[in-house]
C-alpha cells in the first residue's frame, strides 16, 4: 500500500454558519449528494480501496454514501475543538505509510495522479493541488448591498517549471513588504510570485511529516501552519540536524533539534550513496542530482489550468458548486438522468435541461423549474416558478409561489403565493402565504443560538 487516504470531515463550516447551523457541512447537499461524496469519489476514481474518514458521531449516523470503498470512520468528540493538524495527529497510530489528505469540501475533476506523480518523481516531502481562485458570479443570499469582505491574498513562489514550490506566505502575515530569503534565491535565482491561487486542501505527505506532527504539538493547522513550515524548511539551515552528532551540543539545542523536521527524515538507499549517478537502481523518475544534492525537504505543487476545482467553504461557493454539478457529473462520466425516475412531474417540458430533480419529488401543473436543483421527497404544487434555486429535501412549496436565486433548506414550507428572492430559508422554517422576502436570511432563533 503506497498511500493511505484521509478525508477531513469534522469541521463546522465557520465561514457559512447560516447554512451549517442546522446541517453539518459534510452533509450539505450538492447536486443531491452529500458534500463528503465528492472527495471520496476523487479517491475511488484513482483506485483507492480504503479511506480513513475523520468526522463526528452525528454525521456518521446519518451518512448514506454510494461507494465501493471501505470507510474507516474515526469520530471526534463534539466538545473537542481540533484543527486539521490535530486531527491527523489524533489518528497517527493508523498511519503506516505516506499519506494523502483531502478536505471534505473539495469538489474537483482533477486527475489525482498529476499530484501523486509529482510526489513520486521528486521524492517530495509534500505535493499539493492549487487552482486559480474562483469568485462566485453573484453575491450570496442576504449579502446584496453589504460590503464584500476583503480576502487576504496568498503569495505563492514557484520555479521556472511552475512545479517546485519555493515560497508561500499570506498577506495577513506580512509587514509592508515581501521579503525573499537569500538562501532561496541562491538556489533558484528565478522565482515567479503568483497571487490568485486557491489551496485545494489536497496534500501528499511523507510518513515522517506525521511523525513530526506527533512530537510538535504547537502546530494545529495543516493549511496555515504545517504547509508554510515545510516550504520554509526547504532552504533553512540544517545546522540543528548536523549538531545532533556533536557530543558537546548542549541539552537545549538537542531538544530543539528533536523537534526539527530533519531529525525525522530517515536515511534511505545508503548503499547507493558512493556511486549514485552510476546506479541502475533509480527509485524515482526525476533527476537524481536533485534528490541527492538539494535539501531533503522538497515541496511541489500541481496548478490546475483547466477543469473544475472548488472549495465549498462559503455560501456563495456552495451555490456556485451546485450550479456546476451537471457539468461536473458529465466530466466524470456519471451518465445518470438529472431527473430521478421516481419523480412525478406533470409538465416535463417546463423543467430546464440543466435542472436536477431528486427521488419521490412531486411537481404540479404549469410549474416552471429553471437552472435549479430540487432535492428528494419535495412537494411543489401548481403554477410555481423556481429559477436559480437550491431546494433541499422534503420541502413543500404551495400554489402560485415565485422563488428566485434562493436556498431553501430541509423541511421548509413556503405557503401559497409567497414571493422569495435572493434569500436563505433555514431548515423547518414556515413562510406565511403571500409573504414577500428579498435578500434575507431566515434561519430561526434556535438555529441562531447554535451558531
Amino acid at each position: 500500500m503506497e498511500f493511505q487516504a484521509v478525508v477531513m470531515a469534522a469541521g463546522g463550516g465557520s465561514r457559512m454558519t447560516d447554512l451549517t447551523a442546522s446541517i453539518p457541512k459534510p452533509l450539505l447537499p450538492v447536486g443531491n449528494r452529500p458534500l463528503l461524496w465528492y472527495p471520496l469519489n476523487v479517491l475511488e476514481r484513482a483506485g483507492f480501496e480504503e479511506v480513513i474518514v475523520i468526522t463526528r458521531k452525528e454525521i456518521q449516523k446519518v451518512l448514506n454514501l454510494d461507494t465501493k470503498m471501505k470507510l474507516d470512520f474515526v469520530c471526534i468528540s463534539d466538545n473537542m475543538d481540533m484543527g486539521t493538524a490535530d486531527s491527523l495527529r489524533h489518528i497517527h497510530q493508523k498511519i503506516k505509510t505516506d499519506v494523502l489528505v483531502l478536505s471534505c469540501d473539495l469538489i474537483t475533476d482533477v486527475d489525482l495522479y498529476k499530484v501523486v506523480d509529482l510526489f513520486r518523481t521528486h521524492d517530495a516531502t509534500l505535493s499539493m493541488l492549487m487552482k486559480k481562485t474562483h469568485e462566485p458570479t453573484e453575491l450570496a443570499p442576504g449579502q446584496k448591498g453589504k460590503k464584500k469582505p476583503v480576502e487576504q491574498r496568498d503569495f505563492i513562489g514557484v520555479d521556472d517549471t511552475g512545479k517546485r514550490l519555493l515560497f508561500m506566505a499570506n498577506e495577513a502575515d506580512l509587514d509592508e513588504e515581501l521579503v525573499i530569503k537569500r538562501s532561496i534565491l541562491q538556489k533558484h535565482p528565478r522565482m515567479h510570485i503568483r497571487t490568485g491561487l486557491m489551496d485545494a486542501h489536497l496534500y501528499c505527505l511523507k510518513k515522517y511529516v506525521v511523525d513530526f506532527l506527533v512530537e510538535n504539538r504547537t502546530i494545529t493547522s495543516l493549511r496555515s501552519e504545517l504547509i508554510p513550515h515545510l516550504v520554509r524548511k526547504q532552504f533553512s539551515s540544517t545546522s540543528l540536524q548536523q549538531g545532533l552528532d556533536n557530543k558537546e551540543e548542549d541539552q537545549k539545542k538537542k531538544e530543539q533539534a528533536s523537534l526539527d523536521i530533519y531529525s525525522f527524515i530517515k536515511e534511505d538507499n545508503s548503499l547507493l550513496k558512493p556511486a549514485p549517478d552510476n546506479s541502475c537502481w533509480n527509485d524515482h523518475r526525476g533527476d537524481m542530482n536533485e534528490s541527492l544534492h538539494e535539501g531533503k525537504v522538497r515541496c511541489y505543487v500541481h496548478i490546475m489550468k483547466e477543469g473544475l476545482c472548488y472549495r465549498v467553504n462559503t455560501l456563495g461557493l456552495y451555490i456556485e458548486a451546485n450550479r456546476q454539478v451537471p457539468k461536473l457529473l458529465f466530466n466524470l462520466g456519471l451518465e445518470e438522468p438529472l431527473v430521478h425516475g421516481s419523480a412525478q412531474i406533470t409538465d416535463r417540458g417546463m423543467v430546464g435541461s440543466d435542472s436536477i430533480i431528486g427521488s419521490s419529488t412531486q411537481v404540479g401543473e404549469k410549474t416552471s423549474i429553471k437552472h435549479s436543483i430540487i432535492g428528494s421527497m419535495c412537494t411543489i404544487k401548481d403554477k410555481v416558478k423556481i429559477t436559480n434555486c437550491i431546494i433541499m429535501n422534503s420541502v413543500t412549496i404551495e400554489e402560485g409561489c415565485c422563488l428566485q436565486g434562493s436556498v431553501i433548506c430541509h423541511n421548509a414550507v413556503i405557503e401559497k403565493g409567497a414571493d422569495i428572492k435572493d434569500c436563505l430559508i433555514g431548515s423547518d422554517q414556515r413562510l406565511e402565504a403571500k409573504a414577500k422576502h428579498v435578500n434575507e436570511v431566515i434561519v430561526g432563533t434556535e438555529q441562531l443560538m447554535e451558531i
